[in-house]
């Protein structure tokens, strides 16, 4: 289960608290986002939350949920994720 809650802006960032669980226990992340982030992955057809989740989606089945960083910004998952600009809209609810 993935639990988005969007907090008050940091500037320029939007920041969420996201709690991902399961069975075997909760991990708790702090993600942030960048407007021209959520513009080139979302062209703004979905909410900020449902860009989130779907970032999780996506991560959960690459790796454990304990392997997902504790922060960080949305926009770093391009880089370690060589695939993740082409493979992300298959996990948007548009």
């Amino acid at each position: 289960m993935i639990e988005v809650e969007q907090k008050p802006n940091e500037g320029a960032l939007m920041v969420f608290s996201v709690v991902v669980s399961d069975s075997a226990g909760r991990t708790h992340h702090r993600v942030t986002l960048m407007e021209s982030t959520y513009q080139r992955l979302t062209a703004g057809n979905v909410t900020p939350l449902a860009c989130i989740e779907a970032a999780f989606h996506f991560l959960l089945e690459r790796q454990a949920k304990g392997d997902i960083l504790p922060s960080f910004d949305l926009n770093v998952l391009q880089l370690s994720h060589a695939n993740f600009d082409k493979e992300f809209p298959n996990y948007l609810k548009g």
